[in-house]
């Protein structure tokens, strides 16, 4: 049966790359979420055709939703002929930002030398289209299969996935009573099992100042000037400490084994112009600066010790400086997420890495969290992993690809697994 589904699979290799192709020519850029209905019905087509039901779900009020910018998710289901377990494949369908320093267009979907080039080819629209692969390649080998499979294409994760797998997750659809398995075809590479991801905290900072006249800015009273006091007691006591906090977590790559802190932006002062203002700015004093820092925390930390260690740094500053005066804002946290390395569909795709590949699987855990933090803590389903192909490091890079031997051999595992947990006589 297994070299059924690998022939099966091998010829579909032009289908596989014109599949790809095809989604990446679809821009889904998020922000602001645009063509989300169309991927949505381009995949609802492609997956009717293998006798899937189909499930369009808007994700009313959820944040970015909007009668301009709606968040559309596609859950696709095929049952068996007898019951059984249902294996679930969630992709998001959203891309990042297409930045500068492209040498291809980035909604190309351009093939060279065995790789497709366009924003979203490793991160993560490769990976749908290995999982459509295998699964079709599957129910053409094993037409009655026992138990459920379902695909799904969802928003928003790179902005949290809020709009995506965090709706469905409250809507029952990942409800362990539904689904079993879920694979999450992230490019962590082909030989690696992802069992979970560090946490986060972002949190925006304000420092307060007074607005003056430039040429006398004895008058007025900086709030860039404290922002900078904040900055650098965060050089001196906040990122050494980070730097001292080691995990077990199998963390890839080797730097995001420590606790890590990013900061994501600073704004003070005046706005900037548009574009097409060619004037100068007026000579003020800024009164208002602000950050947003974007804190990566482990296993090993709580989230409570981890937000105090920051809010620490501030009251260091306070202490020091007068007039300083400054608001806290958290934007967004995500508790670290790891599945064991004994859980079902972990063993499976293992066995089938090494089928396929001939090597054992490596162990990871993404530095960056993904949709797998929605089913475990709303879903309540730890049996989760992140497979799929593609290499992390290329994620929101420019000329962004996927290659077409990564992306058959996933699918070649991805199928195998399917074997094993619904190939049941």
């Amino acid at each position: 049966m297994a070299e059924q589904l690998i022939r099966e699979i091998d010829e579909r290799r032009d289908d596989l790359v014109v599949l790809t192709q095809e989604l990446l020519r679809i821009p889904t850029l998020n922000p602001p979420g645009e063509n989300y209905r169309e991927i949505c019905d381009y995949l609802a087509r492609r997956l009717k055709k293998s006798g899937f039901e189909i499930d369009l779900v808007r994700a009313f009020g959820t944040p970015g939703d909007s009668d301009k910018y709606p968040r559309w998710n596609v859950i696709a289901r095929r049952d068996g002929k007898r019951s059984g377990e249902c294996v679930h494949f969630n992709s998001h369908i959203d891309v990042v930002d297409v930045g500068h320093g492209w040498s291809k267009d980035p909604f190309g979907g351009e093939l060279e030398d065995g790789k497709i080039y366009g924003r979203g080819a490793c991160d993560m629209k490769g990976g749908l289209a290995a999982s459509i692969i295998a699964v079709e390649a599957f129910l053409a080998t094993l037409p009655d299969f026992s138990g459920a499979i379902e695909v799904s294409g969802t928003a928003d994760e790179e902005s949290g996935g809020y709009g995506g797998v965090a709706y469905l997750a409250e809507k029952g659809f990942f409800d362990p009573e539904r689904v079993q398995h879920v694979i999450i075809p992230e490019p962590l590479n082909k030989d690696r099992i992802c069992l979970g991801h560090r946490g986060v905290w972002w949190a925006e900072v304000e420092t307060y100042g007074e607005i003056a006249h430039g040429s006398m800015p004895f008058l007025g009273d900086c709030a860039v000037r404290h922002m900078g006091a904040v900055l650098d007691e965060m050089e001196n006591s906040l990122f050494p400490a980070l730097a001292e906090k080691r995990t077990e977590m199998p963390v890839v790559p080797e730097g995001a084994r420590q606790s890590t802190l990013n900061i994501n932006s600073i704004h003070g002062g005046q706005a900037e112009g548009d574009d097409d203002f060619t004037g100068l700015p007026s000579p003020c004093v800024p009164d208002s600066c602000r950050m947003i820092v974007d804190r990566r925390f482990l296993l090993e930390e709580n989230i409570d010790e981890v937000q105090a260690e920051f809010l620490q740094v501030l009251k260091d500053v306070e202490n020091k400086r007068a007039s300083f005066r400054y608001d806290v804002r958290e934007l967004h946290r995500v508790l670290p997420t790891m599945t064991d390395k004994e859980a079902p569909v972990v063993r499976t795709v293992a066995r089938a890495i090494e089928e396929t590949l001939g090597k054992e699987a490596e162990y990871v855990v993404s530095p960056g969290t993904y949709d797998q933090k929605h089913i475990d803590r709303i879903g309540k389903l730890k049996n989760c992993i992140a497979y799929g192909p593609g290499i992390l490091d290329l994620a929101h890079k420019p000329d962004e690809y996927v290659g077409v031997e990564d992306m058959l051999d996933s699918a070649k595992v991805m199928g195998r697994s399917l074997i094993e947990l619904l190939a049941q006589p």
